[in-house]
């Protein structure tokens, strides 16, 4: 799909950049969605937890996106999580210039829940778990077992999220 440059004042991108297969293709497509606004609005899960009880929404994360890095390919929520400092890495690649980037409080979403019953799913998939190399899937068990000792049934909390505020590098 394509639309006309400067057809729009602002991008938004919201939520869906961990759904790209690789760091690479969003690169591609910041690029691409430059021409058709000045402007770039982006948010996403922080890694970086302020908090202990948002550990089971950050492991679950990391497994599914370590499962997918690993050659076992999906097409879930979580394929190429990625740090707010990877994204401010990538931008002027993109032709993006950060101009202000804030944490935004997430307590009431419940994201947490869903990518800790996704990253169970997951690991009970025998096929996908198989195409893991050996050294990969011990892992990613391990890890599983420590999700499984700090999560709860529900009611996980969620990582906070950034915004980053981004102009067109060409003026």
């Amino acid at each position: 799909m394509d639309f006309p440059e400067g057809g729009f004042d602002q991008v938004v991108l919201a939520h869906c950049s961990w759904y790209f297969a690789s760091l690479e293709q969003l690169e591609r497509t910041l690029a691409r969605v430059r021409r058709w606004a000045r402007t770039l609005c982006f948010t996403e899960w922080d890694l970086t937890p302020v908090d202990r009880e948002q550990l089971p929404h950050l492991l679950a994360v990391l497994i599914q996106g370590q499962i997918e890095a690993s050659g076992s390919r999906g097409n879930g929520n979580v394929r190429a999580p990625f740090s707010r400092e990877s994204l401010l890495r990538l931008l002027p690649a993109a032709g993006w210039e950060a101009t202000a980037t804030r944490t935004e409080d997430t307590a009431g979403l419940q994201d947490a829940d869903w990518e800790v019953g996704a990253c169970s799913a997951l690991l009970q998939d025998a096929e996908r778990m198989a195409a893991l190399p050996l050294p990969m899937r011990e892992l990613v068990l391990s890890q599983a077992d420590v999700l499984r000792s700090l999560a709860v049934r529900r009611g996980n909390t969620p990582l906070p999220a950034y915004t980053v505020l981004a102009q067109s590098a060409e003026g």
